[in-house]
């Protein structure tokens, strides 16, 4: 495949993983903020919504319709191989205790996978109609209500005791024993918060936080990140340095806090799985 077929399969993908994360998420807004919200509970006892599988459905019948040969991956309906190598990351709802909670800092997640790196990311904040969207070598780009989309870029804080630290709850940390670790980074940080899920990432690609962790993390909430993060000029690594999204947790960085990070995160190690 040529250099430029290669991009123009990008930017085909981008055009359509935008648009369709901007109308999946739009169409949670419908359960969003209701008094009637009902939800179940999964086996492993995140709440899911109507919302989730309405907006996944719209997402993977997008595909279907425009790139039938591409594979899925999503959270909510399991996977479906293709045969173009381009893999498609879907998490519906990012943050679902959010959206039940009538708080807008969820999110719409579709990454795109080839060859083991994901290529195209996009985030999509419904309850704000903001957008951050990168392929690869393009760059990436934020978009808000009423403004022309501009490039997001990290900022170039250069430690965390001058920068913004964000996760998404503290507690979970204790499920790879690294609750004192959160401690000493939140020691170091100027400030830390929980505006954590993909929010937090959106905050560090634009220049907002210096840091977003998470201590563990599936597939479909690593994909989008990647491009994301790299495209803005940040990084997005695993606990142990790794530019990957399969590494099951995650750190998002300007660059410049990367390490005063990994320094602390590398003494935790993932438990082994029982």
């Amino acid at each position: 495949m040529s250099m430029n077929t290669a991009q123009n399969e990008l930017e085909k993908r981008l055009e359509a993983a935008r648009r369709l994360a901007r109308v999946a998420g739009k169409s949670t807004l419908e359960h969003f903020q209701r008094a009637d919200l009902s939800f179940e509970k999964k086996e492993d006892a995140s709440p899911v919504t109507i919302a989730d599988q309405n907006a996944e459905k719209i997402i993977r019948k997008g595909i279907k319709d425009e790139f039938p040969d591409d594979g899925i991956i999503g959270e909510e309906f399991g996977s479906e191989d293709g045969s173009t190598g381009f893999n498609w990351i879907v998490d519906p709802i990012d943050g679902t205790k959010a959206f039940i909670a009538g708080v807008p800092l969820f999110g719409t997640m579709i990454g795109i996978e080839k060859d083991g790196k994901s290529r195209i990311g996009v985030v999509y904040i419904p309850g704000l109609d903001e957008m951050i969207s990168a392929a690869e070598g393009q760059g990436a780009w934020y978009e808000q209500p009423g403004r022309a989309p501009v490039k997001a870029q990290v900022n170039e804080t250069a430690t965390l005791a001058e920068g913004i630290m964000v996760t998404s709850q503290v507690s979970t940390f204790n499920k790879r024993n690294a609750v004192q670790g959160f401690l000493e980074l939140e020691d170091r940080s100027f400030v830390t918060r929980t505006w954590g899920d993909c929010y937090g990432y959106m905050l560090v690609a634009t220049g907002r936080a210096v840091c977003m962790i998470d201590p563990l993390m599936s597939i479909w909430d690593a994909a989008a990140l990647q491009p994301i993060m790299e495209e803005s000029g940040g990084t997005f690594t695993s606990w142990t340095g790794e530019s990957t999204i399969y590494s099951g947790d995650g750190i998002g960085t300007n660059g410049l806090v990367l390490e005063e990070i990994l320094e602390v995160c590398r003494k935790y190690p993932i438990p082994a799985q029982k």
